[in-house]
């Protein structure tokens, strides 16, 4: 009876303990409200919006016109020209203030910050990249003001450019740790931004803080994970037990151990058994697991976390053979071709871009078939919701250090800067699976020795820069990423070479500027092709709407006043002319024209995808340049600002397929290959058929075929005389009927692949006149459309003022079939849907 009393004694003293435990956790507010803001000089306080700019608070209080509309942009550049302050007042409760701890976070300022708190001096800040904290716990109180002056950026930048004997090319915004396409680029507006870009809040706490847990991926293998958990903990005194604990599916992990006073970092070792993989989204299901992270003094909760874990190996294997070196990435053993795009920020100014956009945007990638995005070096670190969305959807991500087409200088201030940049950036991103590759910069090395800036220096200045060069990127940054992130390889630069060096195509990554810069022809693509293609591009008129929205106009024109700002590129309405010319007939009405500048955007750079493609696996990657546009204009983007497809969106689904079927004409031979992302073997029915424009067959193959998994393969060559028609007159049908090999019948369905090919450039095209059926149908969220010809209908192209969006576009009806599409909106009628075809507007051009 004695041992029961002491049990149930035992019972009831655990249960008092577990109700006395308290929740210690820090305390975390967002100072977010009451700013204003006003000019240095003036004496007119205006309300502010925080996170924001001073760009985005002047248009707000229509101080400014809208710098996307018309010319306007031209009209705002006073506005880096001055300096300007903001400020707010807020209150801290008792709890708060008698915490042991108080701190002060700005998680972005961009740029050359003075922070001022209850008229004290607590910082100043020189890089918009870095976090900032302060300690302000002997200056806070119930009541407090914060006041925050911005210098322009001109200031700095003057005073270190007389620093130096020389000029850092492209100029002085080399000097300023800021997005760099704010100074402008040959897609975006020059939108120098100044203000609180990034949250800022206030934490408290006593005695300790957990500050960052690192799960480090030691192995990976089909039966175990290997991980080691770095925890980073701030005391204010040693504590002679704490427990930190890992909560995972049915799996609890503890560890109780001292901590020291200070900020330390501590070890425990993980083991996962049988670990699901993180995969890509072509390739399998880009699993996650979710951690539930604590730490606790006794019964008190200090902290916590959930952290979302992909487990994956991925390497960039650079190996010398007979050609050159190999460049190219292998996930999980595997090795992986690369599909994807360039990425830039979303919008100038960076406050306008929420959480919906960034959902629709990759989206959007996953829907183009995509497995890669390369987050490019002029723009920003993005926000944590890109790498989660990334890791969500299986997106693997190339990121590039904030470094772009320019060399920077190498003083020590400048180099510790940079350091701490690098530092914040790696260890924020570090557990993102997404992550594939951390590059130095954009085109720096490139620019240095291609782009003619050395001739204006002597010798001992241009090893000064180089200096300056190497200790960025051959030293802070790969030792940053050494030291904080070892799973993930680092690369200098990109490309390796360019263009106007032979090794491009043989070793390393490319920028392959010979189509657009040097106005070569398309069929380059499949002339030189690299090893790894990591930028090529070509421009197109965006939208209607785009275009609507900044020339104030409902006709469609290519001529409007807004076009000096709205196309940045000094030679790009010659070059899409010049270009459409070769391949398309050129129209005169303004909005012919820009569906047809499109057509020749996407053919021009789903020639490269494919030839990329088809290469493998000598070359392993396409990211075309670009994947979206920061505001509304003429420009390389396959959607636009207003997030519309391009028809080089729409393509690029095609191509970018997991089994494609893709044929060039080489030597008069039609030569046509299956690629292959599918990590198992394929066999199954491929047919080709030579229709002619009204549907009749004029020659055709039938075969059984078997394709290896992950390659490239000729499945067929046909000589384009033996084809008894002029190529003027027929279209190439190619389907293939597939099942994996080796996989349980019962478990796999087929899969259909097929793809559509002109021998003849389209303007030779001998097109039947435009005679489209339409049937729509309201459906829940938008339309159904069914669309038939009874002749070849090429490149039909939806549009309507709805907004709303297409599942497909730009594409070819064959006679007698018919192709359902929908078009899914809010609007509850599409009254004013119309089409254009390329066959509508060479009858039109023909009349």
């Amino acid at each position: 009876m004695k041992q029961v009393n002491s049990i149930f004694c035992t019972l009831i003293l655990a249960l008092l303990l577990i109700g006395c435990a308290k929740n210690d956790l820090p305390t975390v507010e967002n100072i977010h409200q009451n700013w204003e803001f006003k000019q240095q000089t003036d004496s007119t306080w205006n309300t502010a919006s925080v996170p924001g700019n001073v760009y985005s608070d002047l248009l707000d209080h229509k101080k400014i016109p809208d710098p996307f509309f018309g010319s306007n942009e031209l009209n705002v550049q006073w506005v880096p020209t001055k300096d300007w302050e903001y400020q707010t007042t807020f209150e801290l409760d008792s709890k708060t203030i008698e915490k042991s701890n108080i701190e002060l976070t700005f998680e972005g300022l961009d740029t050359y910050a003075s922070i001022y708190l209850n008229d004290s001096l607590i910082g100043k800040t020189n890089n918009a990249f870095r976090t900032w904290k302060f300690d302000i716990k002997k200056l806070a109180k119930a009541k407090n003001s914060l006041r925050i002056g911005f210098q322009k950026t001109s200031v700095h930048e003057e005073k270190e450019t007389a620093k130096l004997e020389y000029l850092l090319n492209p100029g002085t915004r080399v000097f300023t740790r800021k997005a760099q396409f704010h100074y402008g680029w040959d897609w975006g507006p020059t939108i120098n931004t100044s203000g609180i870009w990034k949250p800022i809040k206030i934490t408290s706490w006593n005695t300790m803080k957990l500050d960052d847990v690192y799960f480090k991926q030691e192995e990976l293998t089909d039966e175990l994970a290997l991980i080691t958990v770095e925890y980073t903990i701030s005391s204010d005194k040693d504590i002679e037990e704490t427990t930190f604990e890992i909560k995972y599916e049915d799996t609890k992990h503890t560890v109780t151990s001292p901590v020291h006073k200070g900020t330390h970092t501590y070890k425990t070792n993980l083991k996962i058994k049988n670990p699901n993989r993180w995969w890509t989204q072509n390739l399998g299901t880009p699993h996650l697991y979710e951690f539930d992270v604590t730490l606790k003094q006794g019964n008190d909760l200090k902290g916590q976390e959930k952290i979302k874990i992909g487990l994956r190996t991925i390497e960039l294997i650079r190996e010398k053979d007979e050609k050159g070196e190999s460049f190219y990435f292998k996930l999980n053993g595997i090795p992986v071709f690369m599909k994807g795009a360039n990425y830039i920020p979303q919008h100038s100014m960076q406050d306008k871009v929420t959480d919906a956009h960034y959902k629709k945007l990759l989206n959007d990638v996953v829907d183009a078939n995509m497995n890669m995005l390369r987050v490019w070096g002029g723009g920003i670190y993005e926000n944590d919701i890109f790498y989660e969305l990334c890791d969500e959807k299986g997106i693997l991500v190339w990121q590039d250090f904030m470094f772009a087409c320019a060399m920077y200088p190498g003083d020590e201030a400048f180099l510790e800067n940079v350091e701490k940049e690098a530092i914040d950036q790696v260890k924020r991103l570090r557990n993102y699976a997404s992550i594939a590759l951390w590059c130095g910069n954009n085109e720096n090395n490139e620019a240095w020795h291609r782009w003619g800036w050395q001739t204006d220096k002597t010798q001992a200045q241009k090893e000064e820069i180089w200096a300056s060069y190497l200790a960025v990127f051959d030293r802070i940054l790969p030792e940053t990423v050494a030291k904080f992130d070892a799973e993930i390889s680092y690369w200098e630069s990109s490309p390796s070479y360019g263009r106007g060096d032979e090794r491009f195509q043989f070793e390393g990554d490319a920028h392959d500027w010979g189509v657009w810069h040097d106005a070569l022809p398309f069929e380059r693509f499949e002339q030189k092709v690299p090893r790894f293609m990591s930028e090529f591009g070509f421009q197109s008129f965006p939208s209607y709407e785009a275009i609507r929205a900044f020339t104030g106009e409902d006709s469609i024109s290519i001529n409007h006043d807004s076009y000096i700002t709205h196309q940045k590129h000094p030679r790009g309405f010659k070059l899409i002319r010049d270009y459409m010319e070769r391949d398309y007939p050129v129209p005169t009405a303004g909005d012919d024209y820009v569906y047809m500048s499109q057509l020749t955007q996407a053919k021009g750079i789903t020639m490269g995808m494919e030839a990329e493609r088809r290469a493998m696996p000598y070359c392993m990657g396409s990211l075309y340049w670009q994947l979206n546009d920061c505001w509304p204009v003429v420009s390389w983007s396959s959607i636009d600002f207003m997030g519309n497809w391009k028809a080089l969106h729409y393509k690029t689904k095609k191509s970018f397929e997991d089994v494609l079927i893709s044929s060039v004409v080489e030597d008069d031979t039609i030569n046509t290959y299956i690629v292959s992302d599918k990590l198992q073997a394929l066999k199954g029915d491929f047919t080709l058929e030579f229709l002619d424009f009204n549907g009749k067959v004029i020659h055709n193959v039938k075969q059984t075929l078997t394709v290896a998994a992950n390659t490239s393969q000729l499945v067929a060559k046909i000589s384009v005389a033996d084809i008894n028609a002029n190529p003027s007159d027929y279209v190439m049908k190619a389907v293939f009927v597939s099942t994996p090999l080796n996989v349980n019948a019962q478990t796999t369905s087929t899969s259909t692949s097929s793809s559509l090919f002109y021998v003849a450039r389209p303007k030779e095209l001998q097109l039947p006149k435009e005679a489209v059926s339409t049937n729509i149908t309201k459906i829940e969220g938008g339309f159904s459309i069914e669309v038939s010809a009874k002749t070849l209908q090429k490149d039909v192209f939806f549009y309507t003022k709805a907004k709303g969006h297409f599942s497909d576009n730009f594409f070819d009806v064959l006679p007698d079939e018919t192709v359902t599409i929908t078009f899914m909106t809010e609007a509850e009628t599409i009254d004013d849907l119309a089409f254009k075809t390329l066959n509508g507007i060479q009858q039109h051009l023909e009349k």
